[in-house]
């Protein structure tokens, strides 16, 4: 389906309230004025969390599918249904001796002409796992045969369960859920972790625990155990000027909307200012359901996502999950190559290194066998020899 431009994400229509501190974990609940009426979210239990996934007639990829995500929406602008299951904020299976597994047809299936089936974080995860999937465009004769065959396949990346991150379950079972909260922003040592918006505030009710069966990268799961507790933002009122409740009313006005500020504008600045590639997936009447990836930039915050759009682009939901940094050096490096139609040398010159720099950063990307054996003996013996 057709790419839209590179835009960035926007939230209009969702407010963001002041943050709610355990240990580690800074929760930011995102409330909606006025709820998406004609959009509906629901979750679907499986029975076993482990999956194999089809992607195609003959590719797939295994991984961990706890549930699913069910939209259903109506096409001439009335109320929408939820459909799907309520999920238990306790579930968490008993380790067994064995794992059953379960085979879903494709990331997003449409079930119904007004509902539509898809795995959360699974659209958003293909998308960087099938980047430039298919391996080098040109057989340049530095590439291994199996490169050119199979491109990048097998590819695996590590993700920790939200239930692995510590104090997570104890933050979602104690933080009050607001009146309209459609939302949340999940910090980590104050690392945005994840955002999670839904279309209404009974859907986001029903999938609050699902967050801790969701998936997060390791600088999450590091930062949630190792970081020391977090401080907590605490309103100052200016007690000597207030007279009256009308004053205390605007006190706190003022703290939340500068609250608000200073969190967009600073802490979620790296998600919320940042410009993506999107791909279409779906669309679900005046609703779009598509992925995202970012601009790979090293050493910053870098976020991939899925997301339903409405016809103005406003996002109604949207999932996203933080790289780490060798996922980004990974995108990265991948996007160089591609840009350069994978020619070594071109690629090389573009970072400004050798090509024995480039074949070893490759290596320590995890992409060593995309080279052929002899090169890359080549360039490990330069490296030792002291000529990269």
């Amino acid at each position: 389906m057709s790419a839209p431009a590179p835009s960035a994400l926007d939230l209009t229509g969702l407010r963001t309230l002041p943050a709610q501190v355990w240990g580690a974990v800074r929760l930011v609940p995102l409330v909606r004025d006025a709820p998406v009426e004609d959009l509906r979210l629901g979750a679907r239990a499986y029975d076993a969390a482990a999956g194999f996934v089809r992607t195609g007639p003959r590719d797939g990829y295994f991984s961990y599918v706890p549930h699913g995500f069910v939209a259903t929406w109506t096409k001439d602008g009335s109320p929408a249904a939820a459909y799907g299951t309520r999920l238990s904020a306790d579930r968490d299976p008993a380790p067994a001796e064995w794992m059953p597994l379960r085979v879903h047809r494709r990331p997003a299936r449409r079930e119904a002409r007004d509902r539509l089936r898809f795995l959360p974080l699974h659209l958003a995860l293909e998308g960087y796992l099938a980047l430039h999937f298919d391996g080098p465009s040109i057989a340049w004769e530095e590439w291994s045969q199996r490169a050119v065959r199979n491109g990048l396949s097998p590819r695996a990346e590590q993700a920790y369960a939200g239930a692995a991150v510590d104090g997570l379950a104890e933050a979602l079972r104690v933080f009050e859920i607001h009146p309209g909260q459609c939302g949340v922003l999940l910090y980590a040592a104050d690392a945005l972790a994840a955002a999670f918006v839904v279309p209404h505030p009974d859907d986001y009710r029903s999938l609050h625990a699902t967050l801790l069966q969701d998936l997060y990268g390791d600088l999450v799961y590091h930062y949630a155990m190792l970081m020391p507790p977090v401080r907590e933002f605490r309103a100052d009122l200016g007690g000597a000027r207030i007279r009256s409740l009308a004053d205390l009313r605007a006190a706190a006005s003022r703290q939340e909307a500068e609250w608000a500020e200073f969190h967009d504008g600073t802490m979620a600045a790296g998600l919320l200012q940042e410009t993506y590639a999107w791909r279409t997936v779906y669309r679900l009447g005046r609703f779009t359901l598509s992925r995202f990836l970012p601009a790979f930039r090293p050493h910053e915050e870098n976020h991939i996502g899925e997301a339903i759009t409405d016809e103005r682009g406003r996002v109604a939901y949207l999932k996203t999950f933080r790289l780490s940094e060798s996922q980004i050096r990974r995108g990265h490096l991948l996007d160089r190559l591609a840009a350069h139609d994978w020619h070594l040398a071109d690629t090389a010159a573009d970072f400004g290194i050798t090509e024995t720099a480039l074949a070893l950063r490759l290596e320590n990307a995890g992409f060593g066998s995309l080279l052929r054996q002899d090169v890359l003996d080549h360039h490990r013996r330069r490296r030792r020899e002291g000529q990269a």
